[in-house]
């Protein structure tokens, strides 16, 4: 651990090195500079930065072999409603280069390399995806921009329709695992966080385009003047679809700024997506040419000290809109929602000699507008919505959560805990308050190696969908209550500069668990709920091979991850066909593998393999058969060739290089071979 020499006026500067558990409270909230270190310094502080960020890396190939340069970071105080980069708890983090290197259009698709995520993708370029973690649902895990929830209590199904462009993005943080006393009762199974960057280049722009139509264009332009920062980020893309019926355009736009003063620091930030998209079979193979159109709002504003005592205030505000046509152009199962998420948050973090504690409060608001959920509006009270005349919001809902979170952190020597419980009380589910506490321990016997333990209670609400939707292909249900999860995790982990690698054992235990089930094959969906255990293991590898053999070799690096998982009811009513929560990935065995070809084109290689449990209806005449089919078995090949030049950039995308046409959810069919040309230029 560090001591430092300290002024609050000015950036700190790291003196001589300390061991004691504290030592890093004074510099919380403060600018830290770290200067041009030693290797043999570095020996042994390499690997608890490394620990402290899974899947970051140092740059190696622009030093001299006997130094390594690090670069300036921020600790931020307070309680961030954000997975905590923490001894005791694992983060996988995907960093700027890592987003840049694989080729991906969107936030869904670099999931997809973590084996423990779920990533089921309905429409291309990451248009309508679901995301679960560890077996969990899509509703499970809570969403967050930069610490602030853009989850969504209407469905989980548009939630990962992240407000920002992939140029504003400088790391993606994901938590496995129930953390309800971190992140709130939404962190079910697990939390993604997206960070964006507030500096960057002066403007960066790019262009894409390919298979099927598809165009894409996107633009940054961010600036420092003293004590400010400021970035606006603007992107299109449109494409008429890999598979009929799936065309989409979209519009994305993206803003923070922030102010750093004596002692206070400032941030803000407004994104806005807007998309429009063929649903072909999306929710139900019988429509094949189903439409909608989403809208999201995101406003936010941090206040915070930057003392060794903090504080902070921060306040947020996320509108969602959703147009749905069964058949597009048609009024049949056609239904509008509008909601709106007022959220109020406040924490102290307070570092003393006993350790480091965190307290604080949120109150968040959830209200929807409906023609299709919710509880009747009063006759007459029915609100038009904007832009479609002779069409009403005719019912509402709101619900009200109140939350209280206490947490403690201490180090002694080897061994790091963490203990804490929030209570939390919700205006649907009643008066009264329910506690979720939580357990984790970390212990490092040696620099390189990490041990963990979690013990974590969980609670989620059902979504506006879950209680109240009905159409031709789904009925809710009224009667649902909140899902609970008990969630138990080990973890160890061997970290050096040019590897790193992880093992985890996780078991779940859960009540109540919501999804939507066929009872016949001619049924409709229905929102029912199972007790299920689920359990598995996840184990990864990362080797740095310019770390460990240099940069005049080809090869850059290997990732290897591979996640197992298996389930069991603990209730006995059959079901036909679940559509979500039964349908998780028994296998999940993801590879990566980046390597220089010549000069300054490089190569980066992505297999992804998967067997799924479960099967989809086939489906003759928009008529159901009664025949399922298993998901099985089934990988895909992607690739990516760059010439990377300090200003300018060209890229080739080959995605599904062996053309394999698969299912994954439902009855919708996946893209086959697809290929992506484009350029990007930087201004520094």
């Amino acid at each position: 651990m560090f001591y430092i020499h300290q002024r609050y006026d000015r950036p700190l500067t790291f003196r001589r090195f300390s061991r004691k558990g504290y030592a890093l409270f004074a510099c919380m909230g403060r600018e830290v500079r770290i200067g041009v270190l030693s290797a043999a310094t570095l020996l042994s502080a390499a690997p608890r930065l490394a620990a402290a960020t899974p899947g970051a890396h140092l740059a190696l190939d622009s030093l001299p072999a006997d130094t390594l340069r690090l670069a300036e970071s921020v600790v931020r105080a307070g309680r961030p409603p954000r997975p905590q980069l923490d001894a005791v708890r694992r983060v996988l983090v995907f960093t700027r280069h890592d987003l840049e290197v694989a080729g991906v259009a969107s936030v869904n698709d670099l999931l997809k390399q973590a084996a423990g995520v779920d990533v089921r993708q309905r429409g291309g370029f990451g248009v309508q995806t679901d995301i679960s973690i560890n077996g969990g649902t899509f509703d499970q895990i809570a969403l967050f921009v930069n610490g602030v929830s853009v989850s969504n209590p209407q469905t989980g199904h548009n939630a990962a329709d992240f407000p920002l462009n992939l140029s504003d993005i400088l790391r993606v943080e994901v938590l496995e695992g129930a953390a309800a006393r971190l992140l709130g009762s939404g962190a079910f199974s697990g939390a993604v966080n997206v960070v964006t960057r507030s500096g960057g280049e002066r403007l960066r722009a790019s262009v894409t385009g390919g298979s099927y139509g598809t165009l894409g264009a996107e633009a940054r332009t961010a600036w420092t003047p003293g004590p400010f920062a400021t970035s606006v980020s603007l992107s299109y893309m449109r494409s008429d679809g890999a598979v009929p019926a799936t065309d989409f355009d979209r519009v994305k736009a993206y803003w923070s700024g922030r102010y750093e003063g004596r002692g206070v620091r400032l941030s803000a930030q407004a994104g806005f997506t807007g998309q429009r998209f063929g649903a072909s079979t999306f929710y139900s193979a019988a429509w094949p040419d189903q439409w909608e159109a989403t809208r999201r709002t995101l406003l936010s504003l941090r206040a915070e000290t930057t003392g060794p005592v903090g504080l902070y205030v921060q306040g947020s505000w996320l509108r969602s809109t959703d147009h749905y046509q069964l058949t597009r152009g048609s009024r049949e199962g056609e239904n509008f929602n509008r909601g709106a998420i007022t959220t109020l948050s406040a924490g102290l973090t307070l570092p003393w000699a006993g350790g480091h504690t965190s307290l604080g409060a949120e109150l968040r608001r959830e209200d929807l507008l409906s023609s299709n959920l919710g509880r009747p509006l009063p006759e007459g009270d029915e609100r038009p919505v904007p832009g479609h005349d002779g069409r009403f919001y005719t019912r509402s809902d709101g619900r009200t959560h109140t939350s209280f979170f206490l947490d403690h952190r201490i180090a002694l020597g080897a061994w790091t805990l963490s203990a804490g419980v929030t209570a939390q009380r919700n205006s649907w589910a009643g008066e009264r308050f329910g506690f979720y506490p939580g357990v984790d321990v970390g212990w490092r016997p040696a620099p390189q190696w990490s041990l963990t333990a979690s013990c974590n209670r969980a609670l989620r609400l059902p979504t506006f969908t879950d209680l109240y939707y009905k159409s031709p292909t789904l009925e809710g249900n009224v009667g649902l209550r909140p899902e609970r999860c008990d969630a138990f995790r080990l973890a160890a982990s061997h970290v050096r500069p040019w590897l790193d690698a992880t093992l985890s054992l996780w078991y779940n235990r859960g009540d109540g668990l919501i999804d939507w089930a066929m009872y016949a094959p001619d049924d409709v969906y229905h929102a029912t709920s199972f007790d299920l255990d689920t359990w598995g293991l996840g184990a990864s590898a990362t080797l740095r091979a310019d770390a460990l053999w240099g940069t005049e070799q080809p090869l850059r690096r290997l990732r290897v991850d591979y996640a197992w998982m298996r389930q069991h009811r603990r209730d006995a009513v059959p079901v036909f066909r679940s559509n979500y929560a039964l349908e998780y990935l028994r296998h999940k065995l993801t590879l990566s593998l980046g390597h220089r070809l010549w000069s300054r084109l490089g190569a980066v290689w992505s297999l992804r393999m998967q067997d799924r449990a479960g099967a989809w209806q086939r489906y003759q005449g928009g008529r159901p058969t009664g025949e399922l089919v298993p998901y099985g078995l089934y990988a895909l090949l992607d690739c990516r060739l760059s010439w990377t030049e300090p200003a300018w950039e060209l890229t080739l995308d080959l995605t599904n290089l062996t053309a394999r046409r698969c299912y994954d959810l439902g009855g919708v069919r996946q893209p086959g071979f697809l290929l992506m040309a484009g350029a990007a230029w930087r201004l520094p």
